[in-house]
């Protein structure tokens, strides 16, 4: 089953972190400019101001500033409340205590899929993106795969610091944040954990500066707290439908909706929306033997993505038939006319029976996937929003 992981905010991944034992800043949520303003003065002295929405970049959106005293804590807050970045509204801010910063670095764990096991990534260059780090300065980020079965150990956290270039006075606390680091990553059943940046204090002290928890939306049923911090975004809102409907889904970024029966085939038909010059808008399969009331959802699914300009559903009949395919298309026609193009390419079990079905209804047929593929992208590329003419389907 596909997922999304489950994104925590700044302020409940350091509260996951300090239960851990890493240090972070005093800081509190505020929802209110005068809420802002309370929190700055409980913390007492210079303090950040920090928008809370699931996107990076926050800083180069405006999204973080740093305020002296309470009242610029309001006008801070005031600025940042209902700001956007990248498509997600800041409804809430979270004041802590400003760090005094003489370095940064970068510490995150994930998971290697080609190693099949967790990584431990340090790197003296903190503050900026880990994959940005990656591509223009390889040498400078420190790798660690510890045993799953032993955990990150402390001479293989001591030795990720020699590597990564850690001053030697800072070994110590940089090494103990590591082990805790790794420890949350495990017990918290996550995808990805990172300290971006880890503060280097002008006392020689670390502290987290910011924090990033993904979990693994699989582990749910045992992550109960962190369960009931789960927001669901508006991109997420149609993988939640259908999965409530128990279809395997995943949005994605193009303007062609896919539907098909069975992973295998609709992998290779998002390659065929590829190959002919478009992007899918989805991965939706309904699985084996779909009768019409399931097709019928899945096809409600993906008309209600705004992005989609054209619908493709590929269909290659064992267990599923053809004729129950066509009457969950029929179905969702007659309720309301969908408001973009349909192509379907239907073969193997009962195919002839459903094209029959579908005989003047208003969509395209092909008899290939490359032949549906590359009739769905054109007609996304179409400025014409209506569906196009009935066309006869055709024997296979």
């Amino acid at each position: 089953m596909f997922g999304w992981p489950v994104k925590l905010h700044e302020h409940q991944a350091k509260t996951v972190l300090a239960r851990a034992g890493i240090p972070i800043p005093r800081g509190r949520i505020a929802t209110t400019p005068d809420e802002a303003a309370n929190a700055a003065r409980e913390i007492g002295g210079r303090v950040a101001v920090k928008a809370q929405v699931h996107a990076g970049g926050r800083g180069k959106a405006g999204g973080i500033k740093l305020a002296d005293d309470p009242e610029t804590a309001r006008t801070a807050a005031r600025a940042i409340l209902g700001m956007d970045i990248k498509g997600l509204k800041v409804e809430k801010v979270y004041v802590e205590r400003a760090a005094k910063v003489r370095s940064e670095l970068y510490l995150g764990v994930t998971i290697d899929r080609d190693r099949r096991r967790p990584v431990v990534m340090l790197s003296t260059v903190g503050g900026m993106d880990i994959e940005e780090v990656a591509a223009t300065q390889p040498g400078r980020i420190a790798r660690g795969w510890p045993d799953p079965r032993l955990g990150l150990l402390p001479f293989e956290a001591r030795r990720l610091c020699f590597e990564a270039g850690v001053p030697k006075e800072l070994v110590a606390a940089v090494a103990a944040v590591a082990e805790r680091l790794y420890g949350v990553f495990v017990s918290a059943d996550a995808n990805l954990l990172e300290i971006n940046p880890l503060f280097v204090q002008e006392d020689g002290s670390v502290i987290a500066g910011d924090a990033k928890l993904d979990v693994d939306d699989s582990a749910l049923y045992r992550q109960t707290e962190l369960a009931t911090w789960k927001e669901t975004l508006a991109d997420e809102r149609l993988e939640e439908r259908a999965r409530a409907l128990g279809f395997s889904y995943v949005q994605l970024d193009g303007d062609v909706g896919v539907i098909g029966n069975g992973a295998g085939l609709v992998m290779s038909t998002l390659d065929a929306v590829r190959n002919a010059g478009g992007r899918a808008a989805n991965f939706l399969d309904v699985g084996g033997g779909a009768k019409a009331a399931v097709v019928k959802a899945a096809l409600e699914v993906v008309l209600s993505h705004p992005r989609v300009k054209s619908v493709l559903i590929n269909i290659f009949g064992g267990i599923t038939r053809g004729d129950e395919v066509a009457h969950g298309i029929v179905d969702v026609i007659r309720a309301q006319p969908p408001r973009v193009p349909l192509v379907i390419r239907l073969s193997g079990t009962e195919a002839q029976a459903g094209r029959t079905i579908l005989q003047g209804a208003p969509l395209v047929s092909r008899e290939t996937m490359d032949e549906a593929a590359s009739e769905a992208v054109r007609l996304a590329r179409s400025s014409q929003g209506a569906p196009p003419p009935s066309t006869p389907a055709r024997k296979p």
